[in-house]
């Protein structure tokens, strides 16, 4: 069983698969779990994506959120946004889309074995991320501390409530959540993400910094960062929203001497410094 991305010609061809199951996280989010023909396996890494084609509607680029320890198949988060998104919601259990890929690069898993792990999610950020976390939790005794922060606009819009219901339980795991707007059952943190960092007690040259969300996020995330010290060779991020054709063609996620599709999505830090415009 190997990758749908084995021959590079595969890479251009898409592979039709089945939504096995669709669950409404949102009012304007919705999970799918999808698995291959012939007992494929997708292959991935956290971080990666996939381009999802509609036969009539299009392609996107959309990123793994689940872990390639969970399977059989894999899981889209799919936020409705535009023409194929919203056919896309439509779909059901039993029906066929296109998906190629995976495409880019993800988290460098290997060089995080040992580290403590901080998980820093914006929104729909947390989808990409998810891959990440349930990696480290699968694979636990390869890391030290988990720590996720996780923040939404508002409680309506929080992703996975089983999952962060689940984390919240687990005594290895360090979950901070947060919201801008509260309504009047939220009993949690209010405020931007950045208001979970500064309690926070990091080993710093242990720490690797993971972040995924909203442009606007990354740079006050930084700041945020550089006030604990923490080195900038430890932070992570991705820039998965500059997505466009996966395979370098289209120049759209053309960053200065970067395309994010083949280089990326995930980028150190370092490397985010060198690209004007990245952030």
């Amino acid at each position: 069983m190997g990758s749908i991305a084995a021959k590079k010609e595969d890479l251009y061809t898409p592979i039709i698969a089945t939504i096995d199951e669709v669950e409404q996280l949102t009012f304007s989010e919705k999970r799918f779990h999808i698995t291959l023909p012939n007992g494929q396996e997708l292959n991935h890494q956290p971080g990666q994506f996939v381009e999802v084609s509609i036969f009539g509607f299009g392609e996107a680029p959309i990123s793994v959120s689940s872990s390639p320890t969970r399977k059989p198949g894999f899981e889209l988060t799919v936020r409705r946004t535009g023409r194929l998104t919203e056919k896309m919601h439509q779909l059901t259990a039993g029906s066929q889309i296109g998906i190629r890929g995976p495409f880019g690069h993800g988290f460098d898993v290997e060089k995080f074995r040992g580290k403590d792990m901080l998980f820093i999610a914006g929104g729909i950020g947390l989808a990409p991320l998810k891959s990440l976390i349930e990696y480290a939790m699968d694979r636990r005794n390869d890391f030290n501390r988990l720590i996720i922060l996780y923040g939404a606009k508002n409680p309506a819009e929080i992703l996975y409530p089983a999952e962060i219901e689940t984390w919240k339980k687990m005594a290895d795991v360090e979950l901070h959540m947060t919201v801008d707007r509260p309504d009047e059952h939220w009993k949690g943190n209010v405020g931007v993400i950045t208001t979970l960092i500064p309690p926070l007690q990091l080993d710093l040259e242990n720490t690797i910094a993971t972040i995924v969300g909203p442009p606007v996020m990354y740079k006050f995330v930084l700041m945020a960062l550089k006030a604990k010290r923490l080195p900038d060779a430890n932070i992570y991020m991705s820039l998965e929203r500059r997505m466009k054709c996966g395979v370098g063609k289209c120049g759209h996620c053309q960053i200065n001497d970067s395309y994010v599709c083949q280089e990326g999505p995930v980028y150190s830090y370092l490397r985010i410094k060198e690209l004007e415009e990245a952030i």
